[in-house]
């Protein structure tokens, strides 16, 4: 290719000396939980009492942030390609755990790129976050609250001519988009305004992972093809056009897996299978892998099914125990959820493969991540939404120029902050006021901290937040519409087993967080966090 004159770039955050503050399917994306649906906040059975939580006792260096400028990271300039080449793949429902079942990407991405352990959805659920890729905002800014139209916060309040594609596309970008877009798209014949290609799954078949529907550049054509194959080979088409190597380019390729789903006709018995559990909902493996982790058991980390729950009063679901036979669902269901992606990982080889073989990988940046995470057991929980960190926390890896290759960063990086980089790296200018950041110079330092704002609403009726909290580090702050909070210090409680919001050892870091939650959980463009801290 012959876009190659470097640029050394620092972002604008280098700049700052310090910080001013000193489903996805709509209706039930959290199978068993009641409360999002309705945004009710029923007390729960238990309170957590103040007092003395199971952990040690704080240090001089637990600091919510350090102080000064010792404490600011340093950026990193990154060598990048003029206008490079930009992918961005994302799975459904995805989470941590789940990355070890897939070789290609340890092999592609691990060994060949840089695993961003500090990843975060701020809002942990499919529409809010999938929008935020797009417009590099927070919910409360672009305004998809919801997975569902119903409070009038879905797909529908999202203004479509101010996204990422749009701006590239005005800096001479080709722009492509496969397979899932938020939901709520119904009408193939639309195409949405920024996309050279379009190749969108259509709802409801969005989830039919045997028969989907999809508009081919406002087309609807039916397939009969496994949805995560259909979505390599359209891919794999459309980065060996021999025009790809004329203009710059911009793929974003939504794979659907793990996310629950499956064909549309129940009664066929040609894609069923016997040992579905019921009520938990499962995805639909590719034929060749259906069975091929039949024996893969939960994960058995200390804050599954978690006994003890007094210090979580939020979230009433927590509050129950999960019998054996519900627990044997949940595992058949995970065993899907890892079945369904050994096809996505198939299709991120041919992926990488088809960019070398046609001379493109050196200049292309390749992102991979999930719009939220995922559990099945972790505190009591199923699916995602809340605060806790399988759920809020996002796998996410990028390779492509000026990356070490085989690192690992713990800089912060959201959803919210994809659309500003690619941007700054393609040198296209935001026509709407963004909230992210350029995270490239951040990746490689020794940045450890950033205040991140969280927050998720009501998922059917209701415009109030669920909760809104803060994420700094190794620190969780979420409190919900009443007050009520609860705080988390991974420090020295990994699995989030002990809150400390009551406890008196910890009562000024609590009050520095909840000073935080106030001044940023409503922020916009500059006022949002930018800052880096070690």
């Amino acid at each position: 290719m012959s876009r190659s004159i470097g640029t050394r770039r620092l972002g604008a955050a280098a700049v700052v000396a310090a910080l001013a503050l000193a489903g996805c399917t709509g209706p039930d994306p959290t199978p068993g939980e009641g409360d999002p649906a309705t945004g009710a906040s029923p007390p729960p059975r238990n309170e957590a009492e103040p007092g003395r939580a199971a952990v040690r006792d704080p240090r001089p260096s637990d600091l919510v942030l350090p102080t000064g400028d010792e404490g600011l990271a340093e950026p990193v300039p990154v060598d990048s390609p003029d206008q490079p080449n930009l992918l961005m793949i994302t799975l459904d429902d995805a989470a941590w755990g789940d990355m070890v079942h897939m070789p290609r990407l340890q092999e592609l991405l691990v060994d060949e790129g840089v695993t961003l352990r500090g990843a975060l959805a701020p809002n942990p659920i499919c529409v809010p976050a999938r929008s935020s890729l797009m417009t590099g905002q927070h919910s409360h800014n672009h305004g998809t609250w919801n997975t569902t139209e119903e409070a009038g916060h879905g797909l529908g309040a999202l203004d479509e001519s101010e996204t990422l594609a749009v701006w590239l596309q005005e800096a001479g970008y080709d722009t492509f988009f496969l397979g899932k877009y938020p939901n709520g798209y119904e009408d193939g014949t639309v195409v949405p305004p920024g996309w050279t290609g379009w190749r969108g799954l259509v709802d409801p078949t969005t989830y039919n992972f045997v028969r989907p529907t999809v508009s081919v550049d406002g087309v609807e054509q039916r397939f009969e093809t496994y949805s995560t194959t259909l979505l390599s080979e359209q891919s794999e088409e459309m980065l060996r056009d021999p025009a790809r190597a004329e203009d710059p380019w911009y793929m974003w390729l939504n794979y659907v897996a793990p996310h629950h789903g499956g064909p549309d006709a129940p009664d066929d018995p040609a894609v069923l299978y016997p040992d579905d559990p019921d009520p938990v909902k499962t995805t639909t493996p590719a034929p060749r892998d259906v069975d091929t982790f039949a024996d893969l058991a939960l994960p058995d980390t200390p804050n599954m099914f978690e006994e003890d729950v007094s210090d979580k009063v939020l979230v009433r679901p927590t509050q129950r125990t999960v019998p054996a036979d519900r627990r044997a669902q949940m595992t058949e269901a995970h065993q899907q959820r890892i079945e369904s992606l050994q096809s996505v990982d198939r299709a991120l080889g041919r992926t990488i493969e088809t960019l070398e073989e046609t001379g493109q990988l050196d200049e292309t940046y390749v992102v991979l991540t999930s719009d939220n995470g995922y559990t099945l057991g972790a505190h009591n929980l199923e699916g995602k939404l809340w605060y806790f960190r399988e759920m809020v926390g996002v796998p996410m890896y990028v390779r492509g120029p000026g990356l070490d290759a085989g690192t690992t960063s713990t800089a912060p990086v959201t959803n919210v902050d994809w659309a500003p980089t690619f941007a700054a790296l393609a040198g296209a200018r935001p026509t709407a006021e963004v909230d992210g950041v350029d995270v490239l110079p951040w990746i490689g330092s020794d940045a450890e901290r950033r205040v991140v704002p969280i927050e998720a609403y009501p998922v059917k009726r209701g415009r109030k937040r669920l909760y809104r909290g803060v994420v700094v580090g190794p620190w969780t702050y979420v409190q919900n519409r009443a007050g009520r909070a609860e705080v988390y210090y991974r420090e020295v409680d990994e699995w989030e087993l002990e809150g400390i919001a009551g406890d008196p050892r910890y009562a000024d870091q609590v009050a520095r967080l909840k000073k935080l939650v106030r001044r940023t959980s409503s922020c916009a463009g500059e006022q949002c966090p930018s800052t880096y801290y070690r």
